[in-house]
């Protein structure tokens, strides 16, 4: 049963509380598998392991802002993060403030984790969260805590009248106070669990909830930034925030368990673990797609293709949605039919695609399995 007092309210608060004993197993197939990862990133070269950190990190943005109900840019996500990364990968879409705002955190988090994280440093990230300073229709406090101008900070779900309230965060007035101790803790050099202390400063955060908005997404790079630090290596091999994604409804309900009532949090630490236990079950998917695609481009290095041609048979290798059809070359190839029907024809004569049964209109297109 869900307690009506915050945890933030508790006489111990913030004293985190969990049962280790009941979490060695997960914890323990969970290091091993990372131990796994990290090993085998090492064998596939340099040039590979920044081909997987662009898959990943393109997936760590686009899923981390769809948590919070944003749709973004797949193509542009991509280009941003892969400028950062100075991995080429052909044309590139045009720049988007507020895109690279968040690609720009989410590097920061992984490939600086050794710096100490500082309100400075959650500032800067804030800012570029958000840096037309508009969450939405409403004008926010950017780099800066919220000073509850409008009331206090809650999480609200319904219609107006019936709104239902599922956090009331700490008045703005301790906000300062309550960030000093979290991050002098995030800085620390403590024998916790490195997973563990990666749960706990995401459910810490947010529930100190100190910024008008963009409070779950720099919670999940906070996260990122302490899973980094445990692995010491700039390179990513999984999406969290994917998983998170797969698993939103849980995750919220969780959330508002772990907020309310004690400070044992034994509960939510179990499902972030096996959360990022089955994040990691999917990195085969990643390596393997990252391994597929050099070992396309190691067979057809010898054919003369037009740079059309290898901009959407990239876009084919990343992973793409529905079918190819000659339209959807000429979008993406910015080009006529006519001239995506000659690409994809000399294409299906080269082996590499080939067309569907159907015909005339409803013609697709599809990569040859090599």
């Amino acid at each position: 049963m869900i307690s009506d007092k915050y945890i933030w309210q508790q006489p111990d608060w913030p004293n985190w509380q969990y049962d280790l004993t009941a979490l060695m197993q997960p914890l323990t197939q969970l290091h091993h598998t990372r131990g796994y990862w990290l090993g085998r990133l090492q064998t596939i070269g340099f040039d590979l392991r920044q081909q997987t950190t662009l898959q990943v990190v393109t997936a760590d943005v686009v899923k981390t802002s769809e948590i919070e109900g944003e749709q973004l840019n797949q193509s542009a996500v991509r280009s941003s993060v892969a400028r950062r990364l100075g991995v080429d990968i052909g044309a590139l879409a045009p720049a988007d403030r507020h895109v690279d705002g968040v690609v720009d955190m989410m590097l920061d988090a992984i490939q600086n984790s050794r710096q100490p994280l500082t309100a400075e440093r959650l500032f800067g990230w804030h800012a570029a969260l958000f840096p037309g300073q508009f969450s939405g229709l409403n004008r926010i406090r950017v780099g800066a805590w919220r000073d509850d101008a409008t009331g206090p900070m809650q999480i609200v779900s319904g219609p107006i009248g019936r709104e239902r309230v599922h956090y009331q965060a700490p008045p703005a007035a301790r906000v300062a106070t309550e960030m000093d101790e979290f991050l002098y803790w995030c800085n620390q050099d403590y024998t916790d669990d490195p997973i563990i202390r990666a749960a706990i400063a995401h459910l810490w955060f947010v529930t100190i909830h100190p910024f008008d908005d963009g409070n779950g997404r720099i919670a999940r790079a906070i996260g990122d930034l302490m899973l980094a630090r445990a692995e010491s290596s700039p390179h990513r091999f999984y999406s969290l925030s994917a998983q998170i994604q797969r698993e939103r409804d849980t995750y919220y309900r969780l959330l508002e368990q772990a907020q309310r009532g004690s400070l044992v949090i034994t509960t939510w630490l179990d499902w972030f673990i096996g959360c990022l236990q089955r994040a990691l079950d999917h990195a085969d998917e990643i390596v393997a797609a990252v391994l597929n695609k050099a070992r396309f481009w190691q067979q057809w290095s010898g054919c003369a293709l037009n740079p059309r041609q290898i901009k959407v048979l990239n876009r084919l290798l990343d992973g793409f949605e529905g079918k190819l059809t000659s339209r959807k070359w000429a979008r993406l190839a910015k080009c006529s039919t006519d001239t995506a029907l000659r690409d994809m024809t000399a294409l299906v004569q080269l082996g590499i695609l080939r067309r569907s049964a159907a015909g005339g209109r409803s013609t697709s297109y599809e990569l040859i399995s090599f």
